[in-house]
């Protein structure tokens, strides 16, 4: 008869957890201060400030591997599905991406473009939704439709660009795109306004109610840094600004890839700074789009 044995339980196994990713969300870069704009009350386009974004998204969904993704924070309050990724910054970069057929063959194809927070992560895909002969034939005046998606592929922002004479000399023929979000809702407008040597725009809400306006430099030159600023209705106040980087002469000379960032105070409504993304893509098609 075998002795009576008691087993204890042993050490527990050790387990081995992933790693976190890290990521640290500091202050953003650019910030215009804490200028706040109030086009009247009327026109109150200023939300409370949200908290920390959290840790950066990789590897998601639909998208290429590696692809380093801004964290989705909490939507404010009647805030448009998609645009909460635009309630916690205040500085967006847009890089066009190089296309080689059109640098090898010299015929136009479809814009696509990488629009990124100021520490470099992605917020949104915008891709030209165009076909072939309205391209080549229509160049820099082309109407389109632009589509933003978001990290999982789903389109939060519409851009809609009718086809318009563009002749600075023609008041009648002025450009304009109207910005949706989500797609077949209107949140705002760009239009241009006429002037005889100065590029001017005028921002509008979603009822056509002039809000801030855009003013360029008096020639818009496509080898240097340009800048157009946004400000109150009175031109007094600046509000923030549309920049064109320059991307280095080799770029610049053979393709029309450009980059551009926006600023505007962080505080602003979400619907607005999407309207300023909206500006930002009229003016990179008028002014610096390569002409076949």
């Amino acid at each position: 008869m075998k002795p009576f044995q008691i087993r204890l339980p042993g050490p527990p196994r050790h387990i081995v957890y992933p790693k976190h990713q890290a990521g640290h969300i500091g202050k953003q870069a650019g910030h215009l201060g804490s200028q706040a704009f109030y086009p009247g009350r009327q026109h109150s386009y200023l939300v409370p400030p949200a908290g920390a974004a959290g840790i950066p998204v990789q590897n998601q969904p639909g998208r290429p591997a590696g692809a380093l993704w801004m964290p989705a924070p909490p939507p404010p309050l009647n805030c448009p599905p998609g645009l909460e990724y635009l309630s916690q910054i205040d500085m967006i970069l847009i890089h066009q991406q190089i296309e080689l057929l059109e640098v090898l063959f010299s015929f136009e194809s479809s814009n696509v473009y990488e629009i990124k927070n100021s520490f470099g992560q992605r917020i949104y895909f915008a891709a030209e939704d165009t076909n072939f002969c309205t391209r080549n034939c229509c160049g820099r005046s082309r109407p389109f439709t632009l589509r933003i998606t978001d990290n999982v592929g789903q389109e939060v922002i519409t851009l809609e660009r009718p086809l318009r004479c563009n002749c600075c000399c023609c008041p009648c023929c002025l450009q304009e795109i109207e910005i949706q979000a989500p797609p077949g809702v209107p949140v705002g407008y760009v239009t241009q306004t006429w002037h005889p040597f100065l590029t001017k725009f005028t921002i509008k809400n979603q009822k056509g109610e002039d809000v801030l306006k855009i003013s360029g430099p008096c020639i818009v030159c496509c080898f240097a840094g340009v800048d157009f600023e946004i400000t109150s209705l009175d031109e007094q106040i600046v509000v923030g600004r549309i920049s064109k980087h320059w991307s280095g002469l080799l770029r610049e000379a053979l393709t029309d890839a450009d980059n551009f960032g926006i600023q505007f105070p962080r505080d602003l409504d979400v619907k607005m700074k999407a309207v300023m993304i909206g500006a930002c893509f009229l003016i990179d098609y008028m002014f610096f789009e390569r002409t076949r």
